[in-house]
């Protein structure tokens, strides 16, 4: 989300200078890759790249193409193969053993809803919802739809259709689209058309975690600042008005004093946010603890040893706030990352680590004890599961 973001910050800066951009989308990969499929990166007439589509090996002649396409002002299909370790077309041994596609759009301002507009939209509300970009895999020559549908999740239900969208199939490719918003699950189809055969890339995209920080000592500064870099929304909560300011924390989204009864009057929460209760305060967090844990959040972690979070444990026992529906899975006490952690920087780093991999249901250990892919599997390409999309 962070990249999505990012790049609808410099296209609107691009935009005041008045300078032409083309938008870079990994839609396809075949074996492995270092980007995933969604993977972006804006590029403007100036040479100027925001985000990434690879580790740095394709960006300078993605930067070429991109211009090309700002010339003709017509999407473009390439593919780069990535498997020949000499690969001689592009000059460089990329190793990645995989075959990308990455399809590059100029943006047109004054097109009605043009790719660059979805993506403003998509990140406009902390909602998951769905972009669908097609692309012609049979013929590169051909119309390349690109990105021309956002499906908004409820209670808007909307569908954000371009132009460059083919009339029929937009039933279709919003029955695929909210499919995907159900399952929350990226798919790429193929849709038989008449004349050719269009592959469609549903992306799901999800809001950035938001990062709730109880406590305003010295150390919830790094873990403000580097949660800042990932492109999460932070905001820190204590009782103390003296520390809970914004001149000690100008990178938080939010500071608020409260306390910790009062906390939800404050901030909103959603399944997308994670607490770490920092205070060194044991009332404090005991109190938070019984804000926090009906929510059901994905994450709530507890500074200190596991001897003060067995304790807390108890007393909130004593006092019934740990009653049967309230679950304690998602409660992390010690919290991070077993790093080997001392100084606040540190500790920083492995609890973020931690929420990071709790998101991403993932265990956080070694990648080179990992048996499988790094990555997960690429989706294959498949026909649609809509009856509708055979006879378009």
């Amino acid at each position: 989300m962070k990249e999505i973001t990012d790049i609808v910050h410099a296209f609107h800066q691009h935009q005041k200078e008045g300078k032409q951009t083309a938008l870079a989308t990994v839609v396809l990969v075949e074996g492995s890759a270092y980007r995933r499929p969604g993977a972006r990166m804006l590029v403007s007439e100036d040479g100027q790249l925001t985000g990434a589509i690879s580790g740095g090996c394709l960006e300078g002649d993605a930067l070429r193409k991109a211009r090309l396409a700002m010339t003709q002002g017509k999407p473009s299909l390439v593919k780069y193969d990535t498997m020949d370790e000499d690969d001689a077309q592009l000059g460089v041994g990329l190793g990645c053993n995989g075959i990308i596609h990455i399809l590059i759009e100029p943006i047109n301002p004054a097109e009605a809803n043009h790719p660059l507009i979805l993506l403003e939209r998509a990140i406009a509300t902390r909602q998951t919802s769905v972009l669908v970009t097609l692309f012609s895999l049979q013929d590169r020559k051909a119309d390349q739809p690109g990105t021309c549908l956002l499906q908004l999740p409820l209670p808007a239900s909307e569908s954000i259709v371009s132009h460059r969208a083919p009339a029929l199939m937009l039933e279709t490719l919003t029955q695929d689209a909210c499919i995907a918003l159900q399952k929350e699950t990226s798919v790429t189809l193929d849709y038989e058309l008449a004349e050719h055969t269009l592959t469609g890339f549903i992306e799901v995209v999800q809001p950035s975690p938001a990062l709730v920080i109880c406590g305003a000592g010295n150390d919830a500064l790094p873990l403000v600042h580097m949660a800042q870099l990932l492109g999460w929304h932070t905001t820190v909560v204590d009782g103390r008005a003296n520390y809970a300011t914004q001149a000690r924390f100008a990178l938080a989204q939010q500071v608020v004093v409260s306390r910790p009864e009062d906390i939800l009057q404050h901030l909103t929460v959603d399944k997308y946010t994670a607490v770490v209760l920092l205070t060194h305060n044991y009332n404090y967090d005991l109190g938070a603890l019984k804000t926090f844990l009906p929510l059901d959040l994905p994450y709530i972690g507890v500074l200190g040893p596991k001897k003060k979070f067995n304790m807390l444990l108890e007393d909130l026992k004593e006092v019934g706030a740990l009653k049967e529906e309230v679950s304690l899975q998602n409660l992390y006490g010690p919290v991070g990352l077993d790093l080997g952690a001392e100084t606040a920087e540190e500790i920083a780093l492995s609890i973020l680590a931690e929420i990071k991999a709790v998101f991403a249901q993932r265990a956080g250990g070694f990648l080179r004890d990992k048996q499988q892919p790094i990555h997960a599997p690429a989706v294959d390409v498949a026909a649609s599961n809509l009856a509708s999309t055979q006879a378009i």
